[in-house]
């Protein structure tokens, strides 16, 4: 008795007949491993920053003076941060939207671990979070560096990981033609993506030499 194999073609592209519907793509293991670690990292960062929070709140209520653990010298100091005007833009303290938004990061990133794929206009809206992400928080850092005239580390963190995460979904974007882009473009993309968020983090550190230089960990 013979056996018929029958050939599962449904997650086959057939390029004669390509199936209906929008196209989608799921990231490779390194992308999502990037976007758990990087959304791991800003979820601390706003974690550790929505406590101190609270606790210089709490302890003006009590009439107490509470200094947090990253407050160095007075240009190292978290608190001067927390307590500025610039912590709470949008009328909450800020990192409460970092809690929600690293955390559809890290869900995100899971998703893709589990082989998940998602269509372009998904990427597209991600990539949109991450570019507002990016742009926030160039303004915190110009608030920072000229206006607050401190520095908060656990801020810092939050920085990195929120300009690494833009830097590697938009060239995941452009790699996969949910954004257009010269053909030069994607081909540096293919092997040097990791030159622009080094190179992104690179200016910020020169901008805060600059700023402070010797005086930083006085």
């Amino acid at each position: 008795m013979s056996k018929t194999t029958v050939k599962d073609v449904s997650m086959e592209p057939d390029s004669e007949h390509p199936a209906p519907g929008p196209r989608t793509a799921g990231g490779s293991r390194a992308l999502a491993l990037l976007l758990v670690i990087c959304g791991a990292a800003g979820l601390l960062a706003a974690w550790v920053i929505t406590i101190d929070k609270q606790k210089i709140l709490e302890g003006k209520l009590s009439g107490k003076t509470f200094t947090p653990s990253c407050s160095i010298n007075p240009i190292i100091s978290c608190g001067s941060v927390m307590e500025s005007k610039q912590a709470s833009v949008f009328g909450f303290p800020n990192p409460m939207l970092g809690l929600a938004a690293y955390a559809v990061v890290i869900c995100v990133g899971m998703s893709l671990l589990g082989r998940a794929r998602f269509p372009r206009w998904y990427w597209l809206t991600f990539n949109a979070g991450t570019l507002f992400g990016v742009c926030f928080v160039t303004w915190l850092q110009f608030q920072s560096l000229y206006r607050i005239n401190a520095l908060c580390l656990w801020c810092s963190l939050a920085w990195v990981a929120t300009l690494t995460l833009f830097w590697y979904v938009t060239s995941f974007t452009i790699r996969n033609d949910f954004l257009p882009a010269p053909r030069a473009v994607k081909s540096f993309l293919a092997e040097f993506t990791w030159v622009l968020p080094v190179t992104h983090t690179g200016v910020i550190a020169m901008l805060i030499l600059t700023r402070w230089g010797s005086s930083l960990w006085a």
